[in-house]
């Protein structure tokens, strides 16, 4: 396993049911390794800050809203060799980081994105939301010649050093697919699966607006 400290960034917005439970499986996992854990919380309104102090997490409060803004914000606060992304909802498998911290290295990897329908729960995602990611993850696939299963994926583990040289331009849910784009383009990357499960909280997501607001954003990269 590469030794060099994991920065996990989480970003929030009133998930204080799923926070704790997310920090506890992170530092399970990681601990054997040097590690902080990071959480961006955009201007909650329940305990989510104060579960995650708690616990021992960086949070950093970030009042401008965005997904991808948040990630950002995150990308510039970590101080890790290695970058590691999850929820805050219990849906990523944090016990997955080392593998995929091993799989970056011993494949001499810069980027590693997740899909989450090789190994999906029940109930895990609605038919709106997978046919939503179908036609985005199609649409990524045409347009860019990325291949990529799931381009909404949220789970990334990377190199911290690749950032500086990727054109990341979106404050949006549209982050994601703008990260894989322009990973799979200008480093080594590759996507694996992984168990997606059922999430712990409130949905935040709103799956049209959302998905046509990446759709948009992708044709806008592109031409």
């Amino acid at each position: 396993m590469p030794g060099g400290i994991v920065s996990v960034i989480i970003p929030t917005m009133n998930e204080e049911k799923g926070i704790g439970l997310v920090i506890d499986d992170v530092k399970k996992a990681l601990a054997s390794r040097p590690h902080e854990i990071i959480v961006v919380d955009t201007d909650s309104k329940d305990r989510t800050r104060e579960t995650a102090a708690q616990r021992g997490a960086v949070v950093v409060d970030e009042p401008r809203r965005g997904y991808g803004r948040a990630y950002k914000t995150g990308f510039e606060k970590a101080t890790g060799e290695y970058i590691a992304t999850l929820d805050a909802d219990m849906t990523y498998p944090a016990s997955d980081i080392p593998g995929l911290l091993d799989m970056l290295e011993s494949q001499g990897l810069d980027f590693i994105t997740t899909n989450r329908f090789a190994r999906m729960e029940k109930g895990a995602m609605g038919a709106k939301h997978r046919f939503g990611n179908w036609v985005l993850s199609l649409t990524t696939r045409i347009l860019f010649r990325v291949k990529v299963k799931d381009s909404q994926s949220g789970m990334w583990v990377f190199r911290k050093s690749i950032i500086g040289g990727l054109d990341l331009r979106s404050d949006a849910m549209s982050l994601s697919e703008e990260l894989k784009i322009e990973a799979f383009r200008k480093v080594k990357a590759a996507e694996v699966p992984i168990t997606y499960k059922v999430r712990v909280g409130d949905v935040k997501l709103s799956s049209w607006n959302d998905g046509l607001g990446n759709l948009k954003y992708l044709i806008k990269k592109r031409f």
